[in-house]
């Protein structure tokens, strides 16, 4: 694992809203494209909470193997 961040959202927007508000504030801090959202990754994170973006995920190149995102409730 290269980096590792928790970003916690306690507004009142859509579950989905904030998925992709966490998404945004990871691509700035580590300035980074925004991934595109392939219909495996809608599949896989509607399904376990959690997706993989790969190089195919992503216009710019990435010197990562992969972005991984996960829903961590409390």
């Amino acid at each position: 694992m290269l980096k590792d961040t928790v970003v916690c959202d306690e507004s009142d927007d859509t579950r989905t809203h904030k998925i992709f508000h966490a998404l945004d504030e990871l691509c700035r801090l580590w300035d980074l494209s925004k991934p595109l959202w392939l219909d495996h990754n809608i599949d896989e994170f509607k399904r376990r909470g959690k997706t993989r973006f790969s190089s195919d995920n992503f216009i710019d190149s990435i010197d990562f193997d992969y972005l991984e995102i996960q829903i961590i409730e409390e």
